[in-house]
């Protein structure tokens, strides 16, 4: 069986990223995947830099972006592909996202204090480049924390504890993530809105790991593949044998392009590795169907 396209990771221009765009590229290399995209969180400043590197490395490399938003009350992410990245409608995108993290990332602070923990600006500082503080920097800094050792809260996200497979990002999605306890709300554009922007700029959208941000919720997919979605990534490190089969066969259904990708991060996913999408068939019909699209 062939396995070699990963189509969402992400770089440093991601909160959540450790790698820089090259270094991506030659791990994507050494690794033998051949195609590949990163789609950094609200941010294309990864796609020269990537796509440069995927050249002289004779690789395909496909200009994308991961963006949030939301559908009715439930927040999304899709990955726009093959688009006109240079458009100053991305980066406009980006800002506006950018000034809502930094305010959030301040109540951040007094929320995770609120469960019983000190932490400081200076410590977050030492782990983000722009003044944004992600749940994965929060982790990271308390479990890092001799004080906290044997804290209770601490302990799920400990070795051998039940959520220590991915730490950082567990805590993550346990205490920030929508619904949680320090969650902050940013408002982000709708699926609509986003899907009409990627159309506009002659790209691709593809809703990505949905079994994770859906929830148990799969039939909403039916009406949101109606607002024009081109394609969905079945393939994903989220997805358990059951989720991949329903959303391979709605991609079937709906004659749109099924994608594949490990959401690959470094550290803050340490389980997840580049090119673990759980695709259990021989990639090569996504590769056709990416061709078909003109997008490789």
């Amino acid at each position: 069986m062939k396995n070699y396209i990963d189509l969402h990771m992400h770089s440093k221009y991601s909160d959540d990223g450790e790698f820089t765009p090259s270094q991506l590229v030659e791990m994507c290399f050494e690794k033998g995947i051949q195609i590949m995209a990163i789609a950094d969180h609200n941010s294309v400043k990864a796609i020269d830099e990537a796509k440069n590197k995927a050249r002289e490395l004779n690789m395909f490399y496909i200009p994308a972006v991961e963006i949030d938003c939301t559908y009715e009350t439930t927040n999304l992410h899709v990955v726009g592909y093959g688009i006109d990245y240079k458009h100053p409608d991305f980066i406009t995108l980006e800002q506006n996202v950018l000034n809502q993290e930094l305010a959030s990332s301040m109540k951040k602070i007094e929320l995770t204090r609120s469960l019983g923990f000190e932490i400081t600006q200076e410590e977050l500082n030492q782990l983000s480049d722009n003044g944004v503080y992600t749940g994965e920097m929060f982790a990271e800094i308390l479990l890092n924390k001799e004080e906290y050792k044997n804290h209770e809260l601490l302990k799920p996200y400990r070795q051998a504890g039940k959520r220590s497979d991915n730490p950082y990002v567990n805590f993550y999605w346990d205490y920030y993530a929508q619904g949680k306890p320090c969650y902050t709300e940013i408002v982000y554009p709708s699926l609509k809105e986003i899907i009409d922007l990627i159309h506009n700029h002659g790209g691709k959208a593809v809703l990505a790991h949905p079994g994770n941000n859906l929830k148990g919720k799969y039939e909403i997919f039916d009406d949101m593949v109606k607002l024009g979605l081109d394609g969905i990534e079945a393939f994903s490190n989220y997805h358990n044998k059951e989720a991949v089969d329903y959303f391979y066969k709605k991609g079937q259904e709906y004659h749109i392009m099924v994608t594949c990708g490990s959401d690959f991060h470094g550290k803050t996913k340490p389980a997840i590795e580049l090119g673990e999408c759980r695709c259990p068939y021989d990639e090569e019909f996504i590769e056709i169907e990416l061709k078909n699209n003109k997008l490789i």
